[in-house]
């Protein structure tokens, strides 16, 4: 019998590797894995339009591809230096027969988050879907190590560009839209080397809350989905290569979980077939609770 996919995927110790950030998933090793091949679409989000942020590598690129698989157009955000990553979530979009739209800039700024929901408006002629998922990390064991410009940019990064981005599609979102946000178990657990990182998105997890209970009366859902340890290149452009080698070996499953695995909780959470009545929700997808 062949093992399934729980306990299939790639598990530790992998490779000593560290990367200067944002991070390539061009370079990382093992690849991860975000293509779903044993995922079967239903058209669910056919002819809609989606606009994913950090859609260029790890869960934005699994994201990006699957919403094409379901049927609707995508549009990606990244940072210049990951273009790379970028080219290669298009060609997978592409090769599902959807168009894909390049943006590309930071979210730090609130007149790029407004200009990255019209160019995807202008383009498609419609916003149906906004997905907040690029994120900034970076590790830090003693308070006092944080700069203030660190501090600023993680926040800017994680919670401001939601905040930016909801602000900016409102008015292109009809009823039956979704918002979706990418927390994080830190949000709940709040280990202690990543207090910023920690705190934005347990900001973002009460944000998703509040947003929700405004946006009822549209007709515009908001969630939240909530990772444990993925394999993307977040954490080999944050952790020393010694840590990386290790990632995710603490949970109950004993490895990060793969992009595939998390993206068709997004597909579940943008699809008013699915998911209707669902709406300030946080879905933790964390291979079990660590304790930790």
């Amino acid at each position: 019998m062949a093992p399934t996919q729980m306990k299939s995927e790639p598990k530790p110790p992998f490779q000593a590797e560290k990367q200067q950030q944002p991070g390539l998933e061009a370079e990382l090793e093992p690849k991860p894995r975000f293509k779903a091949s044993k995922y079967k679409p239903a058209g669910k989000l056919k002819d809609k339009v989606a606009l994913v942020t950090g859609g260029d590598s790890g869960i934005g690129r699994a994201v990006a591809s699957l919403f094409a698989r379901e049927g609707a157009d995508v549009a990606i955000n990244f940072l210049p230096e990951e273009r790379r990553d970028a080219d290669e979530t298009k060609a997978a979009i592409e090769r599902e027969g959807r168009r894909c739209l390049m943006i590309e800039g930071d979210l730090t700024s609130a007149d790029f988050c407004r200009e990255c929901v019209e160019r995807v408006v202008t383009e498609f002629g419609q916003l149906d879907i906004l997905v907040s998922n690029a994120a900034h990390q970076t590790s830090q064991d003693d308070i006092e190590d944080i700069s203030d410009e660190e501090w600023d940019r993680t926040f800017k990064t994680n919670v401001y560009a939601f905040f930016w981005l909801v602000k900016a599609a409102l008015p292109h979102l009809d009823a039956g839209a979704s918002i979706i946000v990418t927390g994080s178990e830190t949000g709940f657990l709040g280990p202690g080397h990543l207090p910023d990182y920690s705190a934005t998105k347990g900001a973002i997890h009460t944000m998703t809350k509040s947003f929700a209970k405004q946006l009822a009366q549209r007709g515009i859902r908001v969630n939240c989905v909530a990772p444990g340890p993925v394999w993307t290149p977040l954490n080999p452009a944050d952790a020393d290569a010694e840590k990386v080698s290790r990632f995710g070996a603490d949970v109950p499953m004993k490895r990060p979980a793969q992009p595939e695995e998390i993206s068709p909780a997004f597909v579940f959470l943008a699809s008013p077939q699915c998911s209707s009545y669902i709406t300030g929700e946080i879905l933790p997808i964390i291979g079990g609770y660590s304790g930790g």
